[in-house]
């Protein structure tokens, strides 16, 4: 058997599972990239250790340094797995109103956080992170919304693993955060087959779903215009609250415990599933479900999760 030296080579060759059995087309297949299966749980593990060895390489970086970086959750979480790895420090902006999970681990691998307004959101966190990097030069700011890292993790891993795994993909779907995953993967794709499409998932303008962004509320994350996301994009689509906790419900239905935006993310493979004859679409699920546990997404009522999701971040 393989063993590693260090849980950071565990980091990517996430399994890919097939869920036909949820496509609402017989002449649909749907597989779903288990990015849970990262060791600090999520796909954004990929990003942290690329624009972590991407400074080192830069000499950006020196023993024992602090990162600032803004985040809504595991973002956060990665670089507070890399760091405590590779003996940096780390300082988290975080919505005030994120969930208790994601503080927690922050907390286990020795994050610092500073909270930024609720009612403000992620953009919020974003902003207030950058004043603090602006007006104190002593913190690394590695800023996943515009390191070129971000994207770049995706064409160089996710993408490739995915090309590996099934040639035959026609159709990538995954949801719309800091948009590194759709932009890496989706341009690695269509590097090997032009015709497959790339389809993002994002939330109603003014809306909350977990994981997600929409482009409509004002921030368009740097690495989005630098990429060419406009034109990488041969569609978005959008899935509320509603749709993505009873989509996260129907994975757990067939024993996958993943994440809300997962969720979200299905919900958008299963339309572009009903509106296509055939083919074959892989969804990101960006992580896990046990981070999403006190949501109570899988057991409460419903209506009252998607109310509460209104007033916690729970990405």
């Amino acid at each position: 058997m393989t063993y590693y030296r260090s849980v950071l080579d565990l980091i990517g060759n996430t399994p890919l599972l097939e869920v036909s059995q949820l496509s609402p087309n017989p002449n649909v297949r749907m597989l779903v990239k288990l990015e849970g299966q990262n060791p600090g749980g999520s796909v954004k593990d990929r990003i942290a250790l690329a624009m972590v060895e991407q400074a080192e390489k830069d000499g950006l970086l020196s023993p024992g340094q602090t990162l600032l970086e803004p985040s809504s959750g595991n973002t956060g979480i990665g670089l507070a797995l890399v760091c405590r790895v590779k003996g940096y420090n780390l300082t988290v902006v975080l919505p005030a109103n994120v969930s208790i999970e994601r503080r927690q681990l922050l907390k286990v691998w020795g994050a610092k956080i500073i909270d930024s307004p609720a009612s403000e959101g992620s953009n919020g966190a974003v902003r207030l992170a950058r004043e603090i990097a602006s007006s104190n030069p002593q913190y690394a700011f590695l800023y996943q919304y515009g390191n070129p890292a971000n994207p770049r993790a995706h064409y160089e891993g996710t993408g490739p693993e995915i090309w590996r795994d099934c040639p035959e993909v026609t159709h990538f779907v995954s949801g719309l955060g800091t948009s590194g995953t759709l932009l890496g993967v989706g341009r690695y794709l269509k590097d090997q087959n032009p015709a497959i499409e790339v389809w993002a998932v994002e939330p109603p303008a003014g809306e909350a779903v977990d994981g997600l962004r929409s482009l409509d509320d004002g921030y368009i994350p740097p690495i989005f215009i630098d990429n060419d996301g406009f034109d990488l994009l041969d569609r978005k689509t959008i899935s509320d609250p509603r749709a993505s906790i009873l989509w996260t419900r129907r994975l757990a239905e067939i024993g996958v415990f993943a994440g809300i935006s997962s969720g979200a993310a299905m919900a958008g493979a299963a339309r572009c599933a009903s509106s296509i004859d055939s083919g074959v679409i892989v969804v990101v699920a960006a992580d896990a479900g046990w981070k999403y546990l006190s949501t109570g997404a899988w057991t409460d009522d419903l209506d009252e999760v998607v109310e509460r999701a209104r007033k916690i971040i729970y990405f």
